[in-house]
């Protein structure tokens, strides 16, 4: 196979050829605008979620970031936090919420499932106070 030509005369020493933009990963509008990346487990999440307006957690892990201060999807929480998924909780229409705890301030909120969480996960968070009685007899001690 024949060798190239060595052009590196033609261009002026120690210059480099620019890179090619990568408008296709930061434009605005990009896919990239409708993900995130997990804290916990790092999953690329589409923002998309069925049964909710606003994804504030992973579907695979149940992490979240605390970025909403009062209203879902304000994203207005100077915080930041990682949230971890603490217990679960049933609305009285029927509803089961994932309460997260802020690992940075402490906050609690309670946040809707979404149609396609990992149902083993939801479940497992369910069965967790009958797994860890201590949990129980922590919160008690609060109150």
């Amino acid at each position: 196979m024949p060798r190239r030509a060595n052009n590196s005369s033609t261009r002026a020493q120690g210059t480099r050829r620019p890179q090619r933009r990568k408008d296709v990963l930061h434009r605005q509008g990009g896919h990239r605008r409708h993900d995130f990346r997990c804290v916990g487990c790092r999953l690329v999440v589409s923002l998309d979620a069925p049964g909710t307006i606003h994804r504030n957690h992973c579907p695979n892990c149940l992490v979240s970031l605390h970025v909403d201060r009062r209203i879902p999807g304000d994203r207005a929480a100077a915080c930041r936090g990682r949230m971890e998924a603490l217990s679960m909780s049933v609305r009285p229409d029927g509803e089961w919420m994932i309460i997260h705890q802020c690992q940075s301030c402490g906050e609690l909120s309670a946040n809707r499932i979404a149609g396609d969480d990992n149902a083993l996960a939801l479940v497992r968070l369910a069965l967790k106070p009958l797994r860890d009685s201590s949990i129980a007899h922590r919160t008690l001690l609060q109150l």
